[in-house]
């Protein structure tokens, strides 16, 4: 397959400089655009959606610990034996990754949001108004080990009420 090539159009700014799987709604995050590819007029109107899609480059996956087949998700035993594709790590083949966030508010060429999981100085590739109609249709369903796993992906796990 032929490669692809992509532009950052932004750069993550968070009180997080490394990766950690849980807490992240604790980090104060903005997205700041990058000028030489988009002004900030780019920005107008996002502010009036409660949630935006942001897809990012996880960099700082070193190559040697991509994955491509089927592991327990964060190394627990317990957990079933999975595909990559069936999990949201970190560690794959195009360390994309994408995440819907609430909205604050725009200040100039910076995007203030609340729930990005990604860390300081990360590439930003894209950005997308998060529209309802766009949504799943029906009924979701997610194995229970996923449920589980992600108890405390957005808070700490103290914080969780159960």
């Amino acid at each position: 397959m032929p490669a692809i090539t992509l532009q950052a159009i932004a750069t993550v700014r968070s009180t997080r400089s490394a990766p950690r799987d849980d807490d992240w709604d604790r980090e104060q995050v903005y997205i700041e655009l990058d000028p030489a590819v988009l002004p900030d007029e780019a920005l107008l109107g996002l502010d009036t959606f409660s949630h935006v899609e942001v897809v990012f480059h996880m960099d700082r996956v070193k190559p040697d610990s991509v994955e491509t087949g089927a592991r327990h998700p964060r190394n627990n035993q317990a957990w079933p034996k999975v595909g990559i594709l069936a999990q949201r790590g970190k560690n794959r083949v195009n360390q994309i990754g994408v995440t819907i966030c609430r909205v604050l508010r725009i200040e100039g060429r910076k995007l203030l949001l609340e729930g990005l999981d990604a860390v300081d100085g990360s590439p930003v590739l894209d950005l997308k108004p998060w529209v309802r109609e766009f949504g799943p249709r029906g009924i979701v369903t997610q194995p229970e080990w996923m449920t589980e796993l992600m108890r405390g992906y957005w808070q700490s796990p103290g914080d969780v009420e159960r």
